[in-house]
């Protein structure tokens, strides 16, 4: 309220006084006064005087670090405005109220007779020993606040102990808690196995039984989720603990057994091996050195090669080849074709040389290889009983003329066996006869259903794998010339190849339709209708050549009646390299023959153009 009548009494007089001159500057017609401006000044210094209690200000005056400064001001000559420097408050009143009487000016503070005070006023001297006792009384009172009362100090030993004995016990709880987090709670049951892990297993009592679960409950077996589960008339009702038994046993038996996550057996070990895990890896970061090596196994996908010079790109044949195979164990290739010559060359991926070439006269080779030592090549024809034995070591070719207890108008086809200087013959008429090279003549004959098509030795020479044209193999055994089984391919209408794996573990039928199907040879063995492992379709036309590398890894397959129709079957994943052949580059032509080096690091195949493309596989270092 009293800030509300001062406000209402300034605001009255205000308006008061300003009609008043107002009246007085209309009279005298502007010559009293030359601005309505000066007026309104003239008017606040009286309302201002005009409250005794309040000290007279300059409306126009700031008081910053003892000087005194005007904030703005008007020119009293003429309308114009600006602004000015800053001046102190003698110089506004000069200039502001020039008609007006001196002792109507407000004077500024600080100001004497019209003249400013420039000088700052002295700071009172302060009495050295007067301002050290304050100081001593302060620190005084200072340490009486800080102080600690007795009773204080009492009340907290009682509470917490003496400063060393807080921290003992503090020191003590942390090692409880530590000690406490590795017993078993209250109420907790332990089971011990001393000789499985030698530790302890936490079994925790329930936190609540419900006594329904107690009662035996008869459950309907006849429902249709439970019929399966019934194992007679007389189990139309079961009680709940017998059929989670029921149930347990069916999971088993569908699974093969717990699972390992159900065992706690198989996690103890799991958690063993773990920590075994972890003592490797810590001794692995005490050694430093290369860690990282490359697997051993041929990896699928695609087949890292390169390729190569033409096998025999010093001797092209003129006319189709018609075999292709590498020394059993010099880095030596073998041709052969219908051109009536049989040819050896180096094979060392740059210039290929030729070793030597023989002739024979009115003889296309159907077929040539070498015997198991290596030391003779056997090479047979398209329409000639004879065939031709070639001495590497003396260079002497001898015909073999007559076969003595062979009755077969030509030979065409046929095996070396792997333990013994032994032929192998294909015949008619479903016949296969067993000559011997160091006498030239017969000493077994074998005889399957239909025309043989294929025929090819165990690892150990000890069982012959023969393919009929009507899709029947035949296992024979060569000690007791008995008939070991007998199935028929899956699918086939007609036979057309067969080989089996060098480590004795896969066995391949050829179709005319161009489907190779994959067994196991054990399979074979012990069933008359096995499954095959895989059922290759990459190739549209009759699969006449099927052959394994050494390792077993890769099986080739090809087909003599189209181009490029070859390709590369990875094992045991049962997928084709994706990178062979390359495509839209013809390169292999049609293939009659091919084969894998010793160890695996080359491939060579033998095409109608009469040449032998090589191709380097990288992923083998031995030839």
């Amino acid at each position: 309220m009293v800030l509300f009548n001062v406000s209402f009494r300034f605001a009255f007089l205000l308006v008061v006084y300003y009609i008043c001159f107002k009246y007085i500057l209309h009279h005298f017609n502007g010559s009293f006064i030359k601005n309505e401006w000066c007026c309104f000044v003239f008017f606040v210094n009286i309302v201002v005087n005009h409250f005794p209690n309040k000290e007279p200000k300059c409306p126009f005056v700031r008081q910053h670090e003892g000087r005194t400064f005007v904030v703005a001001t008007r020119e009293l000559t003429g309308n114009t405005r600006r602004r000015t420097q800053l001046h102190t408050c003698r110089q506004e009143q000069r200039f502001s109220v020039s008609l007006l009487k001196m002792e109507d000016v407000i004077k500024l503070p600080g100001t004497e007779d019209g003249k400013a005070a420039r000088k700052r006023t002295r700071a009172p001297e302060v009495d050295p020993q007067e301002e050290e006792e304050t100081r001593r009384a302060n620190a005084e009172r200072l340490s009486v606040l800080g102080g600690e009362d007795a009773s204080v100090r009492l009340l907290e030993e009682l509470v917490f102990g003496a400063e060393e004995e807080l921290l003992e016990r503090l020191v003590e709880e942390d090692e409880e808690e530590q000690a406490g987090a590795l017993l078993v709670e209250d109420g907790d049951h332990v089971s011990c196995d001393s000789e499985d892990d030698g530790g302890c297993v936490q079994i925790r009592e329930a936190a609540w039984v419900d006594e329904d679960d107690e009662q035996e409950e008869e459950v309907d077996m006849k429902h249709r989720y439970r019929k399966d589960l019934m194992k007679g008339e007389a189990e139309l009702t079961m009680s709940n603990q017998k059929l989670q038994e029921r149930m347990r046993a069916q999971f088993q038996k569908v699974m093969g057994g717990a699972p390992s996550w159900a065992d706690s057996n198989a996690k103890k070990k799991k958690k063993a091996a773990a920590a075994d895990d972890d003592d490797d890896e810590e001794e692995l970061t005490r050694r430093t050195g290369n860690f990282v090596a490359s697997s051993d196994r041929l990896p699928s996908g695609i087949l890292r090669m390169k390729k190569c010079l033409h096998a025999n790109s010093s001797r092209p044949s003129e006319d189709r080849l018609s075999t292709v195979q590498f020394h059993p164990s010099a880095q030596v290739v073998l041709t052969a074709g219908l051109d009536q010559s049989v040819s050896l060359f180096q094979v060392d991926g740059k210039t290929n040389p030729k070793i030597q070439s023989i002739h024979l006269d009115r003889f296309p080779v159907h077929k040539a290889q070498f015997s198991l030592q290596g030391d003779t090549v056997i090479a047979t024809g398209l329409k000639n009983k004879m065939f031709y034995l070639y001495d590497m070591m003396e260079g002497r070719v001898t015909p073999v003329h007559n076969v003595r207890g062979l009755n077969e108008a030509r030979v065409k086809e046929f095996s070396v066996r792997p333990d013994g200087g032994e032929l192998l013959l294909t015949g008619t008429s479903g016949y296969l006869h067993l000559l011997t090279l160091k006498t030239k003549e017969v000493v077994l004959s074998l005889k399957v259903n239909g025309d043989v098509v294929g025929s090819s030795f165990s690892q150990d020479g000890s069982k012959v794998f023969a393919n009929s044209e009507d899709g029947e193999v035949f296992v024979w055994d060569m000690r007791s010339s008995r008939c070991l089984s007998r199935f028929t391919d899956e699918g086939c209408v007609k036979g057309t190849s067969i080989a089996t794996s060098p480590d004795g573990q896969y066995l391949a039928c050829g179709s005319q339709s161009g489907v190779v199907n994959v067994y196991s040879q054990e399979a074979c063995l012990k069933s008359t209708h096995p499954r095959p492992l895989k059922a290759v379709k990459n190739l549209l036309t009759s699969a006449t050549s099927l052959t394994f590398n050494p390792s077993s890894e890769i099986l080739a397959i090809a087909s003599r009646a189209e181009d490029e129709a070859v390709r590369l079957l990875h094992l045991p994943s049962f997928s084709v390299f994706s990178n062979f052949p390359v495509s839209k580059r013809k390169i292999i032509y049609r293939t009659s023959c091919l084969d894998f080096s010793p160890h695996s690091g080359f491939l060579s195949l033998a095409n109608n153009k009469g040449h032998a493309p090589l191709f380097r596989l990288l992923h083998y270092k031995d030839f």
